[in-house]
């Protein structure tokens, strides 16, 4: 067991859905939490991030910066997403080597899979097919953090840990039609039908394929808790234990908006891979567990986008 208590831990990324939610969770410990926002650190420029870390000292750090979107936002911008966070993991994971951090947890993504690997997915399955199109730049850089951490810990001893979450949604989301991910954009989307008073309302692709869902506070609580409880070589699953159809994703968000149009499906935008369902059994037998349904969660999700928009 590492522990937290009356350690500096610095949650990179601490602004956005992953780092909010933690620094949420880290309230119950005793410890020290360190931020930078944006504007007071750039984590691509190498010479600032180390020299951020050597003034503030971490004893611990989550790596959940990033630069994130969906499916659109991936095909349009591939040189954003696949050099934004390369630049983030290497910096920040050699800043924290030379900085002596004790432990480091780094936020990888179930799209570092194969397009066609048998679901369930296990952690074993990394870098055995091709993978999947319409994320890969963003898919490679996040392989590389895994690999960074894994080669820090073979030539120096550093305890780095990765963690692959499947999809997520939740309070603290980004909102925009073009570059959100499922659920934020589907929220929108129904809202604004609602509101406008749209007989219909347009979901991208067929509504097939099937995703796995976690809301981002039970990610955090199972973040913190690998990052106590968790020190091995290999990446570890985060994910629900169940997938759903996209389409099913859409019912549930008219549901809790109350919107009874029609759902109108748009097949000339990409669906992307049929089934991704990840093995979390690793992290379950360390004693984690996801507390939220996604029903719930998406009902927390759209209170939390009315109160913010």
């Amino acid at each position: 067991m590492y522990s937290i208590e009356g350690k500096r831990v610095w949650v990179a990324g601490h602004s956005g859905l992953v780092g909010s939610a933690v620094l949420r969770q880290l309230g119950a410990y005793n410890c020290k939490v360190l931020t930078a926002s944006h504007s007071e650190l750039d984590l691509t420029r190498q010479s600032d991030t180390e020299a951020w870390i050597d003034a503030h000292k971490p004893d611990a750090v989550i790596l959940a910066a990033a630069h994130v979107g969906g499916i659109h936002a991936n095909n349009t911008y591939p040189a954003d997403f696949i050099y934004r966070n390369l630049a983030i993991a290497q910096n920040v994971i050699h800043a924290s080597y030379k900085q002596n951090v004790e432990k480091l947890l780094f936020l990888g993504s179930s799209c570092i899979y194969p397009r066609q690997a048998l679901n369930p997915i296990q952690e074993d399955m990394l870098l055995t097919g091709s993978l999947e199109s319409t994320n890969e730049p963003y898919a490679i850089a996040k392989i590389a953090g895994i690999k960074l951490c894994q080669s820090y810990r073979r030539q120096y001893g550093c305890d780095y840990i990765s963690a692959m979450p499947c999809n997520l949604y939740g309070e603290g989301d980004t909102y925009d039609l073009q570059n959100s991910h499922v659920i934020p954009a589907l929220i929108m989307k129904v809202h604004n039908a609602k509101r406008d008073g749209d007989d219909h309302v347009e979901m991208w692709g067929n509504g097939t394929p099937r995703r796995e869902f976690l809301h981002v506070d039970d990610l955090a609580r199972g973040l913190i808790h690998i990052l106590r409880h968790y020190s091995d070589i290999e990446p570890i699953n985060m994910g629900a234990g169940a997938d759903v159809s996209i389409m099913d994703v859409m019912q549930t968000v008219c549901d809790v908006i109350g919107y009874q149009g029609e759902i109108v499906r748009n097949t000339s935008m990409p669906d992307g891979v049929m089934q991704k369902l990840m093995d979390s059994s690793k992290i379950q037998a360390l004693g984690w567990t996801p507390e939220i349904d996604l029903r719930e969660g998406i009902q927390r999700a759209y209170d939390d986008y009315l109160k913010r928009y």
